[in-house]
């Protein structure tokens, strides 16, 4: 059973002239994070106070704090720097023969499409690219264009541009049918909508940090499923091979990988500086739950669509959008530079495809969302 979570802006630094109602951009970092992280460069001023174990302790922190938000084993989780590293994982372990097909979503981010584009040029396969649906409903479109003939679906469970929701579920069991693969981009979820692993049997889970997972850029995870986890990976070093961490300064070249998904480790990932902010910020998402964050954020947009709606705007229909997200249009289409004059006000959204993408997180509350509609109202 959910709960609202209470507002939790004294943890972050923002000020209280500024209305942050963007953390699918940019999410902002919680206070004892950067701390964390100021600690970290700290090490780095001093080197000599690194040894070998700080290699390996956060990293394997880390990738068990992340394992423990999304419920699986730390065996699971591969610790990667951007969505379109995993996407290139993926690719590269992932059978597609001539003529079958690989489906994406119109509009979908080019982090999760570019390379699938390249994969079925050089198998010869066909890309399937699922159009907007008219009525908001993403799965059923989706649904009916998976067939014999797929390969690969590579979805997100929404649409980054307005929040509107694909039901992971439902699609992974046509996949299955069907014995096609099944690649998730969690980048605009994980963390702040709930994800059933068990249920939706993604074959892998692509998920950056810094947006809803509240860490630093340049850092994502990578889950890969068991049966995924003897593959190749695109970058060959010696820290994910069996033994490392004993074998400072060795010459040799082992063969044998770590244990489960590290074989696709990326290189120097080590970060003494962003591993012990995602400890931190992944703990605190464990403790306030995924599904308590969305049922927290759920009522801030749907005020948002109903105020919107007064305005001439429309929002992806209830019951088809997430509850952590939402994109405002306009038949038409909406004014130029509407987010930059908006943040002119201190009030920061984004502008994706068509929409007014607004994503509210835990610091704000619902008298940003009246401050926003009330700066719109003139704006358009």
């Amino acid at each position: 059973m959910t709960a609202p979570i209470p507002n939790q802006r004294h943890l972050f630094d923002i000020p209280d002239d500024v209305t942050y109602i963007n953390c699918a951009y940019l999410s902002p970092l919680l206070k004892t994070a950067a701390a964390r992280g100021i600690q970290g460069i700290q090490r780095k001023v001093h080197p000599w106070t690194i040894v070998r174990s700080d290699f390996y302790d956060e990293l394997e922190l880390s990738r068990a704090a992340y394992a423990r938000l999304i419920g699986t084993a730390a065996d699971d989780i591969a610790i990667i720097p951007s969505t379109s590293y995993g996407a290139a994982i993926a690719a590269a372990n992932l059978p597609v023969g001539k003529g079958q097909s690989i489906v994406v979503i119109a509009g979908e981010h080019s982090s999760n499409v570019r390379i699938w584009q390249i994969l079925a040029r050089d198998k010869g396969a066909r890309m399937i690219t699922v159009e907007r649906p008219a009525d908001g409903n993403w799965t059923a479109a989706v649904l009916a264009a998976i067939d014999a003939s797929t390969a690969i679906a590579a979805l997100p469970n929404l649409h980054w541009t307005d929040g509107g929701m694909i039901d992971l579920a439902a699609i992974g069991a046509r996949l299955r049918a069907v014995g096609a693969a099944f690649v998730v981009d969690g980048t605009q979820s994980i963390g702040a909508f709930p994800l059933d692993l068990k249920t939706v049997q993604p074959d892998f889970l692509i998920c950056s940090a810094y947006k809803w997972l509240l860490c630093p850029y340049t850092l994502g995870f990578l889950y890969a499923a068991p049966h995924r986890q003897n593959g190749r990976p695109i970058e060959e070093h010696g820290f994910n091979r069996a033994g490392a961490a004993a074998a400072e300064g060795a010459t040799d070249y082992p063969e044998t990988f770590e244990p489960g998904a590290r074989r696709y480790d990326m290189g120097e990932r080590s970060n003494f500086i962003h591993l012990p902010m995602a400890i931190v910020a992944l703990e605190q998402l464990t403790a306030w739950t995924p599904a308590n964050i969305a049922a927290t954020l759920k009522p801030l947009t749907d005020a948002l669509a109903e105020g919107g709606r007064k305005l001439g705007l429309d929002a992806p229909p209830i019951g088809h959008r997430v509850p952590h997200m939402i994109g405002l249009t306009r038949p038409g289409g909406l004014p130029a530079g509407l987010a930059d004059k908006l943040a002119r006000q201190k009030i920061y959204v984004s502008q994706r495809g068509q929409a007014l993408r607004v994503s509210p997180h835990l610091y704000n509350s619902a008298a940003d969302i009246d401050r926003l509609l009330a700066a719109l109202k003139p704006l358009l």
